[in-house]
């Protein structure tokens, strides 16, 4: 894959998470809510037709459960990479990650949490279709929600600014 592929990026935060009381927050699991909101988000994702070659996943066991219930929903299920620098990470920190993607991957999706997807998906889009930006912000980037970007060369690229916004979903939509 030549470096001026374009490339998506879908970024998926985890579905509603319980809270039980005594459970550290790595280990917090979906709700119900989240455990029927996850397969939505599947669904969507393979209906805008956008391949998925490889995912980053957090390691936290809300996001290792919303993206089962996700890859469940596909045609194919990419590789999968669980990684501990997206449980707490920041946007800057997502970025760096993603630099790191082999430029044979022509679309990653990243599965985490927030603040650190919201930070990263505006951070990203230097441009948005429609008003797509303002439709994530009033959203507040909730539970299950998930952001399509591309952009035009290598991952090692990936900076501020690069990325198109071209689509957004909540479970609400």
């Amino acid at each position: 894959m030549s470096a001026e592929t374009t490339r998506h990026v879908v970024l998926v935060r985890h579905a509603k998470a319980d809270y039980p009381h005594g459970v550290d927050d790595h280990d917090r699991p979906l709700a119900e809510r989240g455990r029927k909101d996850a397969p939505k988000a599947g669904s969507w994702i393979a209906s805008t037709g956008a391949p998925l070659d490889l995912a980053l996943c957090s390691t936290d066991v809300r996001c290792r459960e919303t993206w089962k219930l996700i890859v469940g929903e596909l045609s194919q299920r990419p590789r999968t990479v669980y990684e501990d620098r997206l449980y707490e990470g920041s946007a800057e920190d997502l970025i760096t990650l993603i630099k790191e993607v082999d430029d044979e991957v022509g679309s990653a999706t990243v599965i985490g949490n927030n603040p650190a997807l919201h930070a990263l998906a505006d951070a990203l889009a230097g441009e948005t279709e429609g008003d797509l930006r303002e439709q994530m912000h009033r959203s507040g980037f909730p539970s299950a929600a998930v952001a399509v970007l591309t952009f035009t060369g290598s991952w090692k690229d990936v900076e501020h600014g690069v990325g198109k916004l071209t689509a957004y979903w909540t479970p609400s939509d």
